[in-house]
């Protein structure tokens, strides 16, 4: 993807890349975007253990933790950008803490609007080619919230 966009990688270059079979392929993926998928929840879920492992992890450095994940990983997160699938980025936030079928009413929209909003500053973060550090996004956000 970093030189071509998704759509024009084929699933047989992927699996002779990967040295797999097509079954094999369809056999764990949909499609060539849930390859994506699944690794940005891998990277997501990934950060949120080492965040929860942390003795010094609080919810003040929540954000700047989260920002920082992105930062890290900026090349993959860059790339999805590019190719205009932030919305893998958002599916992952809405899984970990979007609105559930189970929700009140007022939960649900309060986690639609967190969940939303939080996606918003992460894709316009990226756009502006995430100039602010991870600390001082943890800054903004969390003076915007106040």
């Amino acid at each position: 993807m970093q030189k071509r966009t998704l759509s024009d990688i084929s699933i047989s270059e992927i699996t002779m890349n990967a040295e797999v079979g097509r079954a094999s392929f369809y056999r764990n993926f949909s499609d060539k975007t849930d390859v994506l998928r699944q690794h940005v929840m891998y990277l997501t879920q990934k950060w949120g253990s080492e965040f929860e492992s942390n003795p010094n992890s609080n919810p003040q450095n929540l954000f700047g933790s989260l920002f920082q994940h992105y930062k890290d990983n900026d090349n993959f997160y860059q790339l999805l950008y590019r190719n205009h699938l932030t919305e893998l980025i958002l599916d992952t936030i809405l899984d970990i803490c979007g609105p559930k079928g189970e929700s009140s009413n007022i939960d649900a929209y309060r986690k639609s609007f967190f969940a939303y909003g939080l996606y918003g500053w992460i894709v316009e973060w990226m756009m502006r080619g995430m100039q602010e550090s991870a600390d001082e996004m943890n800054t903004l956000l969390t003076t915007a919230l106040q």
